[in-house]
C-alpha cells in the first residue's frame, strides 16, 4: 500500500499526524500532505507543534503569530507565537491572584516569571493551541507536525499522573465531608475551596490530554505517520517510537522514508566517490528498513536537488508521495 491508497481506504480521516525526530522532513511532508488534500477539495489546516519547525520557511509566507493564514484555496497554516501565549497566561494568573488577594506578592511574581522560562511552558502553550484547533470544527482535516516523540510521550504519560493526583484530591474532599468541612467548601470559604479550584483546573487539563490521547487511538479518524531517513540512528529511533507509542495503545499507521539518494546515480560515471559511498550506505539501511517495517512503509521520498520551499516544490513532492 502507498500513501494515496491509504487515504482512499480510510475515507473518514480527519486528523493527520507526522512524527519523527527533528530535521528529517516532518514539517515538509505535513505541508505537502495539506497541499495535496486542499487540491482535492478538502478545507485543510496545517499546524506545527515542533518549536524547531518553520512553516513560514516552507510556504515562504510570514505566518508566525498571525493565526490561521490562507496559503492557497482551501489551505491554511498556523504557526503560534508560544511566547505571546505564555505572556497572556502569566497575566491571567496575576489577574486571578489580584481578584482573590488584592495584590501579587513579589515572591509569587518572581515564581510566575521563572516558571515561564521553563521549556515545558512553551510545549504546553503549543499543546493548548493544538487542542483549540482540533476542537474548533473550522476545517475538514487537521494536519499536525508533531513534537519529537519524547515530548509527545511525556504528555501522554502526564494524563496518568493527573489521574493519580486527581484521585488523591477527590479522596481528600471525601474525608473533608466526613468532618463537616463541606459547608465551608460550598460557601466558597476556607482552604478547601482553593483545593476545589485546583481540582477543577486539573480536571480541565486532564480532559484536554484525554481528548488528544483518544484522538490518537482512533484509527478511523486519525492517521499517525512516522518519518525517518536511511541512517542507523533514525532507524533505531523509529523502532523505539513504535514500541513506546504501542505501550500507550497508539498504532503507527505507516512509515515514510525521506531524503533517499537516487540509486540510479551509481550508474553515472560522473557521480563523485563521496556520493557513491553515501548511496551504497543508504541502500544497506534501506534493506534493514524493509526488513523491520515491511508493509508499514507507505512512501519513499528522494533527496531533492533543492530545498522544498514554496507551493511549486510542494506540488512536485505531492506527485512523488501521492502520485500524479
Amino acid at each position: 500500500m502507498n500513501m494515496r491508497e491509504y487515504f482512499e481506504s480510510h475515507p473518514n480521516l480527519k486528523y493527520i499526524i507526522f512524527g519523527g525526530k527533528g530535521g528529517l522532513g516532518k514539517t515538509t511532508l505535513s505541508a505537502t500532505t495539506s497541499f495535496w488534500l486542499a487540491k482535492r477539495g478538502k478545507r485543510v489546516v496545517v499546524f506545527s507543534t515542533d518549536p524547531q519547525a518553520s512553516l513560514t520557511d516552507i510556504f515562504e509566507r510570514n505566518i508566525f503569530g498571525k493565526g490561521e493564514v490562507e496559503i492557497a484555496p482551501n489551505l491554511y497554516a498556523l504557526e503560534i507565537d508560544a511566547d505571546r501565549r505564555i505572556a497572556e497566561y502569566q497575566e491571567e494568573i496575576r489577574r486571578k491572584i489580584i481578584e482573590r488577594y488584592g495584590e501579587v506578592p513579589p515572591e509569587i511574581n518572581d515564581y510566575i516569571e521563572s516558571a515561564a522560562a521553563e521549556p515545558a511552558m512553551a510545549e504546553s502553550a503549543t499543546f493548548d493551541a493544538m487542542v483549540e484547533l482540533m476542537t474548533s470544527g473550522k476545517f475538514d482535516m487537521y494536519i499536525f507536525d508533531m513534537m519529537p516523540h519524547g515530548h509527545a510521550i511525556r504528555f501522554l504519560g502526564m494524563g496518568q499522573l493527573l489521574d493519580a493526583w486527581i484521585d488523591k484530591v477527590v479522596e481528600t474532599r471525601k474525608k473533608a465531608a466526613e468532618y463537616g468541612d463541606v459547608a465551608a467548601v460550598m460557601s466558597g470559604k476556607g482552604s478547601l475551596a482553593q483545593e476545589d479550584e485546583i481540582l477543577n483546573e486539573l480536571e480541565f487539563i486532564r480532559s484536554r490530554l484525554d481528548f488528544v490521547s483518544k484522538i490518537m487511538r482512533d484509527t478511523e479518524h486519525t492517521a499517525f505517520f512516522y518519518v525517518l531517513i536511511p541512517e542507523e540512528m533514525a532507524i533505531l529511533d523509529t523502532q523505539k517510537a513504535i514500541k513506546m507509542f504501542g505501550e500507550f495503545g497508539i498504532p503507527i499507521s505507516g512509515v515514510i522514508v525521506n531524503q533517499v539518494y537516487p540509486v540510479e546515480l551509481l550508474d553515472d560515471p560522473s557521480t563523485p566517490e563521496f556520493l557513491r559511498n553515501r548511496i551504497m550506505m543508504q541502500q544497506e539501511h534501506m534493506k534493514r528498513i524493509k526488513e523491520l517495517f515491511g508493509d508499514l512503509i507507505l512512501g519513499v521520498v528522494p533527496m531533492l536537488d533543492r530545498e522544498p520551499k514554496g507551493l511549486e516544490m510542494l506540488e512536485k513532492l505531492a506527485k512523488i508521495l501521492y502520485g500524479g
